[in-house]
């Protein structure tokens, strides 16, 4: 019998089909869209950042094989071991860390070079520990106690947050959302949850239009110049302030039904980062409102995926981890593609499995990989519990023809 691809990769084959169309979008779009950096710092070599994401891309690809072969259980073993790594590598970023744009969100691991966004591997370990810990307190009314319940779940919460925001508040904003919706997934109380809301949006918006008036080079007056200008975008007189939405309105504007075709956007060679934060626009502009209702559309199929897979799991801690992973990637994906056509303040947030980066691509290729493995381990339980129904149904054939000749 002749062997498929499938043979090979386990769990939800539409999730593999919806990983491989990624790649492809991934791959023309970053071709595209990093020319101009091409000429800036490699002498015009176009296919230099071609070349190199298709590097990143392959390794990304290992990683969800890897991940996918392994028991899911194991996530569960890793969780607060992740969990507790992820707190002092956000404070050593903080104190040491790279910067841009007065943000410190990089390290650097020594002798080889290589840098990491230690937001990206927090968020994903706050998650799997967050899974891990609703799934522990779903065996009685203890998630419903403020003490027990709702006290342990938040304080990993908070401090992983507190120790994203100075750097990169919309990261810190989506990890916040999408926590607080597992909780209230898992059944804790809504009034523990709307009380907490409550508590952070005033503290956080205080703490940004009061402090941006004493720190006007800082982090926190660029967090409120983008919330004014989002507010206020019909009234802005200088264009600058507004540069990046305005290019991008123009590549979606100009882009028709079909786009301009592959490689000739021109927006490209306007916007910033057309390759990481506005690579949507430039996917809209060249492929037209065909490619962007596709592209979402594969989003949404992963979406409706994962919903399958929770329905079908019979393990608290896989639903969960499922769920939660699927909503870092989801909402993600539509924050940047709501900043490309204006209905979000700028954010920096990177289309997953789209744009081009390194690390930041790899760790989310590691939460499409566990919740492959989640799918693979329920796609054998279905296996499991239909061989034994059918050696039920044959055990029963057999005793009912037993019976039948005794009675002849």
């Amino acid at each position: 019998m002749k062997k498929n691809i499938f043979t090979y990769l386990k769990g939800d084959r539409i999730i593999w089909i919806v990983i491989g169309v990624f790649a492809i979008f991934s791959m023309l779009a970053v071709y595209s869209a990093s020319v101009s950096l091409a000429y800036k710092y490699q002498g015009g070599n176009t296919f230099y950042y071609f070349l190199k994401h298709g590097l990143i891309l392959f390794i990304s690809f290992i990683v969800i094989y890897f991940l996918h072969n392994r028991p899911y259980r194991i996530f569960l073993i890793w969780s607060k071991p992740l969990f507790l790594l992820s707190i002092p590598l956000l404070v050593i970023t903080l104190a040491f860390g790279s910067s841009l744009n007065e943000a410190s969100r990089w390290i650097a691991i020594p002798f080889i070079g290589l840098t990491i966004q230690t937001s990206d591997f927090a968020k994903i370990a706050l998650i799997m520990y967050l899974a891990k810990l609703l799934a522990q307190k779903q065996k009685n009314d203890e998630i419903k106690r403020l003490k027990d319940g709702f006290g342990p779940l938040i304080i990993p919460i908070l401090l992983t947050v507190a120790l994203i925001f100075p750097a990169n508040l919309s990261t810190a904003a989506l990890v916040f959302t999408v926590s607080l919706i597992l909780l209230f997934i898992g059944q804790v109380k809504f009034v523990h949850i709307i009380s907490l809301i409550a508590i952070i949006l005033v503290f956080g918006f205080s703490f940004i239009f009061i402090g941006s008036h004493y720190l006007k080079h800082s982090r926190v007056a660029t967090w409120k110049n983008r919330i004014e200008q989002f507010w206020n975008h019909d009234e802005v007189v200088d264009e600058s302030k507004n540069f990046q939405a305005n290019q991008a309105k123009i590549a979606i504007a100009t882009a028709g039904i079909m786009g301009k075709g592959p490689g000739n956007s021109t927006q490209k060679n306007i916007l910033p980062h057309p390759y990481s934060d506005f690579i949507f626009a430039i996917i809209v502009e060249e492929y037209g409102l065909i490619g962007a209702i596709l592209l979402i559309g594969f989003y949404l199929i992963l979406i409706y995926r994962s919903i399958v897979i929770v329905k079908k799991s019979t393990s608290y801690f896989a639903s969960f981890l499922t769920i939660g992973l699927t909503l870092l990637i989801s909402m993600q994906a539509f924050i940047n593609i709501g900043v490309a056509i204006n209905l979000f303040p700028v954010t920096g947030q990177t289309l997953p499995l789209i744009s081009m980066g390194g690390t930041s691509l790899i760790f989310t290729s590691s939460a499409i990989g566990m919740i492959l493995s989640i799918s693979r381990s329920v796609i054998q339980g279905e296996k499991a519990d239909t061989k034994k129904d059918e050696k039920q149904d044959i055990s029963n054939n057999i005793n009912q023809d037993t019976e039948n000749e005794s009675i002849n």
